[in-house]
């Protein structure tokens, strides 16, 4: 299921690795289409395996998980969820969603640092998976193994660095009150710079229900004095750096409200944007 660059590149990893597939793309604006979904697994019962992402951070869409996952399980499916940008701050139930494999990365909601990803795997569908890698430093099943036999060893190099800081990570966001306190502070973020952007006449992308607490997409302004470039400039001036948009159709940019972010910074940041204003 594909609704923006990263469903998509789930897809270009399945035909790189000669996996045949099949992607429904809703387009990039909309959540996938689960009615779709369901025609598609009652029409092609040779299909194994639903995969999509959670938080599509192409535009900041939430994609309902738990709705796909209750149709992939109704049929069979292994599910797979890309959780990159959502697992450490979004509540979610692997068990109950019936999430077969979910990846995530040390970075992100977690707020380590950049340097290795993880899979929350359902024991009984990795162990279907021995034997059958396509790639010897991903292969999943023997990381697993060697772990498991040696007491948390990596199969190869282990990032320390990187694994010590996930590890002060994990104890921040206990401290902080754990997931469901984060994901507030997520969201209070978020609510915050809409309603500031809204007051600067900035146009959010996506329609509220749909917004995640991770990043936000606004439209461009309109105006011909208007410069991406020179509006990132003054910005980065200020001390602060937004992402140039991801949409494929439409001029747009984001704004991220995850990290060591409060509404105090988010403040900051309007404050700044408002001062960055020249058009």
């Amino acid at each position: 299921l594909a609704n923006g660059a990263y469903g998509q590149r789930i897809a270009k990893i399945a035909q790189v690795l000669g996996i045949a597939h099949a992607v429904l793309d809703r387009g990039e604006l909309e959540p996938p289409d689960l009615d779709q979904l369901e025609r598609h697994l009652a029409s092609n019962p040779q299909v194994t395996h639903v995969a999509m992402v959670h938080g599509e951070t192409t535009t900041g869409m939430l994609n309902p998980i738990a709705a796909a996952g209750e149709i992939a399980k109704r049929y069979g499916k292994t599910f797979i969820v890309d959780a990159m940008s959502t697992f450490g701050g979004v509540p979610l139930d692997v068990a109950s969603i019936g999430i077969d494999f979910l990846v995530s990365s040390a970075n992100k909601c977690i707020q380590g640092v950049p340097g290795f990803g993880f899979v929350v795997a359902r024991r009984e569908a990795l162990q279907v998976c021995g034997g059958r890698a396509r790639s010897l430093s991903l292969d999943l099943f023997d990381q697993w193994k060697t772990m498991e036999d040696g007491h948390g060893k990596w199969r190869f190099t282990s990032p320390t660095h990187v694994v010590r800081a996930f590890a002060q990570a994990l104890v921040e966001l206990g401290e902080e009150g754990g997931i469901e306190t984060r994901y507030r502070r997520y969201k209070n973020n978020q609510h915050t710079l809409v309603e500031g952007m809204e007051s600067l006449n900035f146009v959010p992308l996506l329609k509220r229900e749909y917004q995640s607490p991770i990043i936000t997409a606004f439209h461009n302004p309109q105006s011909a004095d208007y410069r991406f470039d020179e509006f990132y400039r003054r910005l980065k001036d200020a001390g602060f750096v937004i992402y140039p948009g991801k949409v494929s159709q439409l001029d747009t940019f984001r704004i991220g409200s995850i990290g060591e972010v409060y509404a105090e910074d988010v403040e900051e940041l309007l404050e700044a944007i408002a001062a960055a204003i020249y058009w």
